[in-house]
Formats: structure tokens, C-alpha cells, sequence
């Protein structure tokens, strides 16, 4: 039976889900470890070692659950260096009969590839959109047809290089391969959104501890993706300085006792705030708290609406905002995105998982799932071919040939 893992590394948490393919092919999760994030700050490598611990404290705690060892994992990658563009290419159809063929289509996506980047960033992902036969838009698939001119449509993703070979060297530190890098909100698309999302046009944004993600989809094909370098921590942070607490016990009084809207929490509604150092216990109102929140998370979403607002879709998104990650979970999350992107808000949790499908399936693991979910995809062979190597391999090549 085929196993495939995947390890979400965040800011905040290491996440590591095991899962089994069933006959009918639905993964069916197995075994599930998580550690505190030591050693990351925003999605970034800051300590090596630290960062070996807690990825290896998750696997052990993964493999002792599903009863098997871990040899290989697909690995999410997030960041604020990560940045997209847009690009298009054209070639003539070489095929007998003006006949398209997957070389065709290759070559395409290799000539749309030819855009300049720094020394220090490498492509990530190379995503086809669509393709455009002679003056015919709109294709997804063009093999087979007929035509003298060839466009093609693409996504690319870059990211800072010294950031994946820090990562990929510290989940090989741990004792593990990487099977393949995959952008967080694409990982997380495979989880929590469906086909007709991807079609009628949805943003998913997803909120994390040290970023927040965003990835656009229109007409089936991913159109855009951006991250923004802030997320949970700091409203964690905020929190801590504007109540005087320790920041453990402000990360607990969010979880419990947060809202991410002043307006649904009642003004005679009071929390007990331990202090700093031995400090006596305050009492603090739930709306003092909540603006806090308030005034940081309507600050995140702002700049995700902006980077929407950015693109050509951001009025063709029929499905609206989907939002998912752990910082979703905060009470009123939706509300008050609601109330700043104007469409409509769903939260968005992982599906489509069998076996010990409870103890994922809050919005928190969605791009641990996704990564099981897109290995799932991209092992069944459903994925485009590059120049012989599947598009979202490159990441993994140019790590491997690094060290």
C-alpha cells in the first residue's frame, strides 16, 4: 500500500501527517505528530539546529502513531521572500500535419520560463494557466489539435534559494529525504478547495503563525499567489504588550478567549490576565482585548486585499474568500473579514480523508493535508509535464544538485 507524508513547517508548528491510499484512492491518515516551531521566524530558517529538533520531535511522534518509519516527505515552503509573476510565451507547432504535441507544449512552457530573476532566487513553480492555438484562448489541454502558433499561459513562483536549502537541509538533518517542495497555499488548495472554486474564482487565504498566504484561482488555473509577513504571532505579540502578560499566557487568552471583531463581544464581559514576573492577576475586558486583535488581523487582511485588488480577478471571484490556517480559527475571524473584502467569507477545512480523519480536520492542518493530497496527485501521474520532470520537481532538483 502506498504512503505518503507530509510535513507542514511553520512558525509556530511542525506538522506531520501520515496517510495510506486506499483501493479507491482516498488517503486515509494513518499517524499525525506535531512539535513547537523552534528555530523558524516568518517561514524562514533562523536556527539550523533548533529547526532539526522540532522537525524530528513531529516525526518521531508521527511514526510511533501510524506504526511506520518515515523515510521521505513532501515539505511546504512559505516565506516572504516568495514572490509570482504572470509571463507568456510563443512557439511555432513543429508537429507533422501542424499537429501539437506534448514537445510542443514543452517547449512553450520552457520559452514562457525565460524571464529574469536574481542571482539569489530560483524558480519555485512553473504552473501552466491555459494555452492559446493560433487566435483560440483558453485551452487546457492543446495536445492533439491543430494549429501553427503555440502560447502559452504561466504562473511562476520564485523564492529566495539560501531559504529552501536551509530548509532541505533540515529535514535531511532529521533523518528524512524531500520528495518535493510545494508552496504553502498551493498545498492547502489540494485540502480545502473544490473544482468549482477553482473554476467560478476564489482567493484562499491562509492565515499562519508567522504569514499569512494568499493564492487566487480563476477559470480553473491559479492566476496569482503572495505571502505577507504577518500572521498569529503577532497578534499574539500585540496582545502580550498591550495587556501586560507573558506571551505564552496571551497566546493562551487568544485561543480561549479571543475576537477578532470588537463589535460581537459584550462590553461587561471580563478576563482574569496574569501578570509579568510574579505580577498580580488583572481583569481586563473581552473588548479591550478584541481591539487588539481587531486592529492587527484588519491590518493582515488589508494587505491581502490589496494584493487582490492588485490582479485582474478580484471582481470575478464568484466563490468569494476561503479561509483556512490556525489563525482562522480565532472567533469572529470571518465577521470581520467579511466586513473588509466584501465577498463572501467560507472557512475552509481539509477534506476528502478517511482513518483518523478528526484529529485533522480543522482548518490548522489544511497544508499538511494538502501536501499528502497533492503527493497523492502528482503520484497518480496527474500533473503536466516540464522538459521530462514534473513541474513542481524543479524546486527539489536544483536543492538536490546543491548539495
Amino acid at each position: 500500500m502506498d504512503r505518503i507524508v507530509g510535513l507542514d513547517i511553520g512558525s509556530t508548528k511542525i506538522c506531520v501527517v501520515v496517510a495510506e491510499v486506499e483501493d479507491d484512492g482516498t488517503p486515509k491518515i494513518t499517524g499525525l505528530g506535531s512539535s513547537p516551531s523552534q528555530g523558524l521566524k516568518r517561514g524562514v530558517v533562523i536556527n539550523v539546529e533548533k529547526t532539526v529538533q522540532s522537525i524530528r520531535t513531529a516525526i518521531e511522534e508521527a511514526q510511533e502513531m501510524s506504526g511506520t518509519r518515515i523515510g521521505a516527505v513532501y515539505a511546504g515552503i512559505a516565506g516572504d521572500h516568495i514572490r509570482s509573476v504572470n509571463t507568456r510565451a510563443v512557439v511555432a507547432v513543429s508537429g507533422p500535419d501542424n499537429e501539437i504535441t506534448a514537445n510542443d507544449e514543452e517547449r512553450a512552457i520552457e520559452a514562457a520560463k525565460a524571464v529574469s530573476i536574481p542571482m539569489d532566487r530560483e524558480i519555485v513553480h512553473v504552473l501552466p494557466q491555459s494555452f492559446v492555438v493560433d487566435d483560440q484562448p483558453g485551452i487546457k489541454d492543446p495536445i492533439g489539435m491543430s494549429g501553427v502558433r503555440l502560447q502559452a499561459d504561466v504562473h511562476i513562483v520564485t523564492g529566495a534559494v539560501t531559504s529552501a536549502q536551509n530548509i532541505c537541509k533540515s529535514i535531511r538533518r532529521a533523518g528524512v529525504e524531500v520528495v518535493d517542495l510545494v508552496l504553502d497555499p498551493i498545498a492547502s488548495s489540494y485540502a480545502v478547495l473544490t473544482p468549482d472554486e477553482e473554476e467560478m474564482g476564489v482567493a484562499l487565504v491562509d492565515v499562519g503563525g508567522g504569514t499569512t498566504d494568499l493564492a487566487v484561482f480563476y477559470d480553473g488555473a491559479i492566476r496569482h499567489t503572495a505571502v505577507v509577513g504577518l500572521g498569529g504571532t503577532n497578534v499574539t505579540n500585540d496582545m502580550a504588550i498591550g495587556l501586560r502578560t507573558p506571551w505564552e499566557q496571551a497566546e493562551t487568552l487568544k485561543q480561549k478567549n479571543g475576537c477578532a471583531l470588537q463589535s460581537l463581544v459584550r462590553p461587561n464581559d471580563m478576563v482574569d490576565v496574569p501578570g509579568v514576573a510574579g505580577r498580580p492577576v488583572r481583569t481586563v475586558s473581552r473588548a479591550k482585548m478584541a481591539a487588539i486583535i481587531e486592529a492587527r488581523m484588519e491590518e493582515i487582511f488589508g494587505h491581502i486585499d490589496q494584493e487582490i485588488r492588485r490582479t485582474e480577478y478580484a471582481d470575478l471571484l464568484g466563490a468569494g474568500i476561503v479561509l483556512t490556517g490556525g489563525g482562522s480559527m480565532l472567533h469572529g475571524c470571518s465577521e470581520l473579514a467579511k466586513e473588509i473584502f466584501d465577498m463572501p467569507i467560507t472557512i475552509g477545512k481539509p477534506r476528502g480523508i478517511a482513518g483518523r480523519a478528526n484529529a485533522v480536520s480543522e482548518p490548522l492542518y489544511a497544508t499538511a493535508i494538502g501536501l499528502v493530497q497533492f503527493g497523492l496527485y502528482h503520484q497518480n501521474g496527474n500533473f503536466i509535464s516540464d522538459g521530462g520532470n514534473s513541474i513542481f520537481g524543479r524546486m527539489k532538483n536544483w536543492v538536490q544538485n546543491f548539495f
